[in-house]
């Protein structure tokens, strides 16, 4: 199911991540089969250790000496950790004004380049540095591996749902290569005779300030046009999407819907979905959790479909997007400050 040797797979324990029922959450959205899918569970809290344990499963056996990326932040830090598993020289490139705890969270394990610029600058540069130097660049030259370490994604959703795909998924689009490979990992299924059907509705969830995809869809358009990225959600700020054609394909096919998140209200979900189902998540899973409960009232999603909503990386990486929105008190250590300071209801 998946390109690599099984006997030379660079593992770090990626997948099988939980599927959690959100009772909490789905009550407060008036929805009753609500699960929340949390990659953030994985070795490095994002999903990308998902593809980049089969992009360098594939660099060892094509015996490359150096791994690399392009990243937004959580590519980084997956690239990083497994090429120090690995044995590799290590070197990952990031645009300079990426939150620090996606920056540290790479740069622990190996090279981190800071690049003055956006992530499609970086990617033209690392495509460029790839033409001659044998590097395997694990979204570039290696990306036809790296991508469909993503099916998994989908593999476990069925799994875990007692083998069945779900009416809805919810997924976070940049690039699209992950919303196009939980599509082709649900219809392989469907091919091997795994599940009996697939009736997924499969939607995008993209933020204001960097939305080609969902706006292309909502357009009637077939190919995204580029955009300049300005989002907090940096880890979807991707304005050229490389599977953005293909993304908007499979939403028109699965009856799929586009949801374009304002930027104010990512950080809303962050905390909508922490205060209910006690999950951190950073700004993708608030463009998710926001997007699902625009469907929701939008009765796109109904009451009793099952749905999945997908949390791709934890919010501990992106402190910078909540922390305005939270308040705390400080006391005095006597229990006169406390009761003067703190009113419980």
């Amino acid at each position: 199911m998946l390109p690599g040797s099984r006997e030379r797979a660079v593992n770090i324990g990626a997948g099988m991540t939980p599927l959690l029922k959100a009772d909490n959450l789905g009550y407060e959205l008036g929805l009753d089969n609500l699960w929340i899918k949390n990659d953030s569970a994985n070795p490095t809290h994002s999903f990308k250790d998902r593809v980049v344990s089969v992009a360098t499963t594939k660099a060892v056996e094509f015996e490359f000496n150096t791994i690399a990326c392009a990243s937004t932040g959580n590519l980084a830090g997956a690239t990083a950790a497994h090429g120090a598993k690995a044995g590799l020289e290590t070197i990952v490139f990031v645009p300079n004004n990426l939150e620090e705890g996606k920056i540290f969270g790479a740069a622990i394990f190996g090279s981190v380049i800071k690049v003055n610029g956006n992530y499609d600058e970086v990617n033209r540069l690392c495509s460029e540095l790839g033409d001659d130097r044998r590097w395997a660049f694990v979204n570039i030259n290696m990306r036809p591996y790296y991508s469909e370490g993503s099916k998994t994604l989908a593999y476990e959703i069925v799994e875990q749902l007692n083998w069945t795909a779900p009416d809805n998924i919810i997924v976070p689009v940049a690039s699209g290569s992950l919303y196009t490979k939980i599509w082709k990992g649900l219809n392989e299924f469907l091919k091997l005779g795994i599940i009996e059907e697939v009736n997924t509705s499969m939607h995008i969830a993209q933020p204001l300030g960097c939305s080609p995809v969902s706006t292309a869809f909502l357009n009637g358009e077939s190919h995204p046009k580029p955009v300049v990225p300005n989002t907090i959600a940096k880890s979807l700020a991707i304005g050229n999407p490389a599977d953005g054609y293909y993304s908007v394909k499979i939403a028109n096919e699965s009856s799929g819907k586009a949801i374009i998140v304002p930027e104010d209200e990512v950080s809303f979900g962050i905390k909508l979905l922490a205060e209910t189902e006690g999950i951190f998540t950073e700004t993708a899973g608030g463009v998710v959790i926001s997007a699902l409960k625009k469907l929701t009232e939008s009765n796109i999603i109904k009451k009793d479909q099952q749905t999945v909503a997908l949390i791709t990386g934890t919010g501990l990486k992106t402190i910078e997007a909540i922390r305005d929105s939270i308040t705390m008190d400080t006391i005095e250590p006597t229990i006169e400050s406390f009761d003067e300071t703190i009113d419980l209801k």
